[in-house]
């Protein structure tokens, strides 16, 4: 990943990023950890910029170290509105985590009501298949 893109979602700097972007910034580009734009934002809470990526067609369900997808990183940092945008935009809801204790083989519905978040918890709970009904 370009150190001036990760540099702007990081922050929060809406207007580079936008920059970045009109001069062929790869959205899904990568750190050296796996991670995304998408999930650095997402993490820290810059809503413009999860916005500004979900626009531009960044990859909802990359996950990274751990397993740990944008969804789960926003919930895991108590981002309940920027969770909910994920997961409306159709974020893979049965990804797992692995190999972190307290992660390993959680989904964001897992996480987000072991933490206690009522709303979206309920908008995350698996329904049943209804293929088998």
């Amino acid at each position: 990943m370009d150190a001036s893109w990760e540099a702007a979602v990081s922050r929060g700097d809406g207007q580079t990023a936008r920059t970045l972007l009109a001069q062929g910034a790869d959205v899904d580009s990568r750190d050296r950890f796996g991670q995304t734009a998408l999930m650095f934002a997402a993490h820290a809470g810059h809503r413009e910029i999860v916005e500004l990526l979900l626009a531009h067609r960044a990859n909802l369900n990359v996950t990274a170290k751990f397993g740990l997808s944008a969804l789960m990183l926003a919930i895991v940092a108590s981002h309940t509105e920027i969770a909910i945008l994920l997961a409306r935009a159709g974020a893979d809801l049965s990804l797992r985590g692995r190999g972190a204790p307290g992660f390993a083989g959680k989904t964001a519905y897992d996480l987000a009501a072991g933490r206690g978040m009522q709303e979206l918890s309920e908008i995350l709970m698996p329904k049943p298949d209804q293929s088998r009904l």
